[in-house]
Parts: structure tokens; C-alpha cells; sequence
């Protein structure tokens, strides 16, 4: 199976399946003598793990990580950084009757068409479970970016219809995990959570929203043309499970604008270039413009509900099939730090690809 390896100098690889001994990783090209916060590192997972809380799956998962190489008295060598977390709250009998029959909206038809056998147990490979590796690397990847002062973070602004109605710049990010739902404005988040639960108690599931800001981002991040800055985020974002939707800046909204209301005017202040507004998102011509980068992530419904739904079996025979399993009623809460940990590893990728250019004016 090709396609488990994700950037170009700071390159991840992820192993494992939902139902399987463990899940891990290997991350290579991050640079020695970067001393790591461990603490940091299992708060991020903990943040995206399991059974934290009433609207998440009650599947129990400690996603206690485990290092293994790469890292020297707290500090990093300049050698792959091998990672496993173990997988301990396995239900594999829940999936007994999914080994055969195609749950709508996964990806057990597709998987067994091209690879002609599937992990049928929480959907292996497919499953989301393999996202807590991307964080535990993204969580390395924002120490180093934050050494160089570049800052991420992201927030739910919506679930359903229930929309926050608060800019970018009016986000403080200390609140965003004071609330379950990790919408950083109580009222809203109120309303978010209630609709959550109510969507659970019927045993369907609700979509969302995430916004993801960087702050910091110096000018010149992104290679033009097919490696353009927000090109690589993007497919970062569309690799996360169950998103359907990316935007970077003023997205799709600017369609309905002309281009006298949606150019960033530069000005100069203090000897600093910069825009007076920010619809470009921070990125122009597949560049960063040194403006703070913001984009929007459309997370889909989860796929498992426990309704009843019509489907068939490998045989092509119908049937009923009501999925068991622990599921979310609603992703977003807990992909909020997958967001970060994606954005996290395509800033960090372009940073240290960056360093290869050194314009002859600065030499």
C-alpha cells in the first residue's frame, strides 16, 4: 500500500491499524538539538484521544506515547524519531458482521475493490485511529516551528448550522479548551454541545467546521507552482478522515466579490511591507506574504451511526445493517488538534525547505 509517508525534508511515516497491537510512526529530517517538551507532545494526544469526554466515542484509549529513537537527554539527534502508541481498548467483535457487508460512506467497498482483502475491525488502515500518529509528529513539528516564532492553533466555528459568528483576529486562543466543544465563545458553544447530544440520543451524527490559524509565519514559505503553500495544506487537510472542504483566506465567499474589495492593498509602516486587509489568507502566488495564514476545514457527518440503513454484502445481496462500534456523534472536538498537528508538518516541511534558498540580495 503506497501513500504513508507525508513531506518532502520533514517527512512522516505512520504504521498500524485501529485493531491491531499498536500504531506508531517514524519521523525524519528534524533537525538535532531541538530540546522536546514530552508534556506537550501528550497533551496534544490527549487532546485528540478517545473517551474524553460525554460527546466523544467511549472507546478508552491512555495514547501514552512511547519513543523509541531519534531522542538523546531530552533532545533530538538528527536521526529518525521512531514512535509507538499501543492500542489498548480493542472491540473487535463489534465489526463481526461488517466483515462482510459494505458500510455506507466508509471505505470497505473501495479498499476491498482495489486491494482485494480488508482489516474489516474498526476499518484498519482506514480508520481515524491512525490520526493520533499525525499529531504526536505535528506536536515535534510546532516545538520546532515555535523556536523559529510560529505559532498554531484552531477552533471549532461550527457544527451544523450553528455558526460562530466571531473573526479570526477576535480569537483568543487560552479559551478554545474550556469548552468540550473547543469553540472559544460560551454561548455558541453551549448551543453547539446541545445539538451534539441531541443528535447522539438519536443515534445519528452532526458535521462541523475548523479554523486553523498561524501566526508568525515569516515572508517566503511555499514553492511556486505545484508546491505552492496553501496547495500542500490543503492536501494536508483533505488527508485528515471525513473532510470534505478546504479554504484558505476568503474562500468560496470571495466569488461574490470584486477584485476592488478583495485586493490586499501593501502598505508600509515602520520599514515593514504588509496588507491592509487579509483576504489573500496569507499566502499569495503560493507564497507566505508574513500576513497570519487562516483557512477552513469542512469536516462531513461520521459515516457510523447507529440508525438502520440499507446496504449489501460482498455477495452484492441487500441487507439492513445498524452499526455497532463506538463512535463520535460529532469529530470536530477531537480533530481539532489533527488540524493543528497537519498544518503543523507542512509549515515545518517548507521551513526547513526554505533554507536551501538564499536570495542573492541577503547573502
Amino acid at each position: 500500500m503506497a501513500g504513508n509517508s507525508f513531506g518532502t525534508l520533514f517527512r512522516l511515516h505512520t504504521y498500524g491499524e485501529s485493531h491491531g497491537k499498536a500504531i506508531g510512526g517514524m519521523l525524519d529530517g528534524c533537525p538535532p538539538g531541538l530540546k522536546l517538551d514530552l508534556a506537550f507532545i501528550q497533551k496534544q494526544l490527549d487532546r485528540r484521544k478517545p473517551g474524553q469526554n460525554l460527546i466523544s466515542t467511549p472507546r478508552k484509549e491512555s495514547d501514552k506515547v512511547e519513543i523509541l529513537s531519534g531522542i538523546f537527554e531530552g533532545m533530538t539527534t538528527g536521526t529518525p524519531i521512531g514512535f509507538l502508541l499501543p492500542n489498548e481498548d480493542q472491540r473487535s467483535e463489534d465489526y463481526s458482521e461488517m466483515k462482510t457487508a459494505f458500510r455506507p460512506s466508509h471505505a470497505d467497498f473501495t479498499y476491498t475493490s482495489k486491494f482485494g482483502i480488508r482489516d474489516h475491525r474498526g476499518g484498519g488502515r482506514s480508520s481515524a485511529r491512525e490520526t493520533a500518529c499525525r499529531v504526536a509528529a505535528g506536536a515535534i513539528a510546532m516545538q520546532l516551528l515555535k523556536e523559529q516564532g510560529i505559532n498554531i492553533f484552531s477552533y471549532v466555528s461550527q457544527v451544523g448550522s450553528i455558526v460562530l459568528n466571531k473573526s479570526v483576529e477576535e480569537i483568543d486562543p487560552l479559551k478554545i479548551d474550556e469548552f468540550q466543544v473547543r469553540c472559544p465563545d460560551a454561548e455558541t458553544a453551549a448551543k453547539m454541545q446541545k445539538l451534539i447530544e441531541e443528535i447522539r440520543d438519536e443515534g445519528d451524527t452532526i458535521g462541523g467546521i475548523i479554523t486553523g490559524v498561524i501566526r508568525g509565519c515569516p515572508v517566503g514559505l511555499g514553492e511556486p507552482v505545484f508546491d505552492k503553500l496553501h496547495a500542500d495544506l490543503g492536501k494536508a487537510m483533505l488527508s485528515i478522515n471525513a473532510v470534505k472542504g478546504f479554504e484558505l483566506g476568503s474562500g468560496f465567499a470571495s466569488v461574490a466579490m470584486r477584485g476592488s474589495e478583495h485586493n490586499d492593498a501593501y502598505i508600509a509602516n515602520g520599514g515593514k511591507i504588509s496588507t491592509q486587509t487579509n483576504h489573500s489568507g496569507g499566502v499569495q502566488g503560493g507564497i507566505s506574504n508574513g500576513e497570519d495564514i487562516y483557512f477552513r476545514v469542512a469536516f462531513k457527518p461520521v459515516a457510523s451511526i447507529k440508525k438502520q440503513q440499507q446496504t449489501v454484502n460482498e455477495a452484492g445481496e441487500p441487507m439492513d445493517l445498524a452499526i455497532k462500534g463506538r463512535h463520535d456523534p460529532c469529530v470536530v472536538p477531537r480533530a481539532v488538534p489533527i488540524v493543528e498537528a497537519m498544518a503543523a508538518l507542512v509549515l515545518a516541511d517548507h521551513w526547513l525547505r526554505s533554507k536551501a534558498i538564499i536570495p542573492a540580495h541577503v547573502r
